[in-house]
């Protein structure tokens, strides 16, 4: 898989990868925001776009809003792909924080944040429109080296993740 910013062919492809996903997106009116960042991630043997992600910036910090992978390609490196190229946008800007909020039952995501070294800080109670709670996670960046710094969870992720 290939990560690249969003190109302006690609929007129609990006609200096709949000249906799919149940994202509530609107992709001109993010592009809109000063803030916004966006990529996708590519099939190598389409082209096709298969995952997008949309984070904000505000100061150093990082906020990942939203990524999201076409069931058909999971597992095959899209989300891994797009992660790095926020960590890269991350490094070459010097942020300090990147945050994100994941749903608690999402596991798959939450083993990816991890190895990319995030920490659970918190939980937010009936975050999502069904009721489910998120997961607060946030990556500390040397803002020399662009490296992660260790950090701790600030709550038990198995409780935290339990119904």
């Amino acid at each position: 898989m290939l990560a690249s910013r969003l190109l302006p062919d690609d929007r129609n492809a990006v609200q096709a990868v949000a249906r799919t996903t149940a994202a509530a997106i609107d992709v001109d009116t993010e592009l809109g925001h000063p803030w916004s960042l966006f990529w996708v991630a590519r099939d190598g043997a389409e082209d096709a776009v298969v995952a997008f992600l949309l984070a904000g910036a505000v100061a150093d910090e990082l906020h990942l809003i939203h990524i999201a992978t076409e069931p058909g390609a999971r597992r095959r490196g899209a989300a891994r792909a797009l992660m790095t190229a926020l960590l890269t946008h991350a490094t070459a800007h010097r942020s300090r924080l990147v945050l994100l909020e994941v749903r608690r039952t999402n596991r798959a995501a939450i083993r990816l944040y991890r190895t990319f070294g995030f920490t659970a800080m918190g939980v937010r109670r009936s975050y999502y429109g069904d009721g489910e709670d998120a997961i607060e996670m946030m990556l500390t960046l040397d803002p020399t080296t662009g490296h992660a710094t260790p950090g701790r969870d600030e709550v038990q992720l198995a409780e935290a993740c339990r119904k």
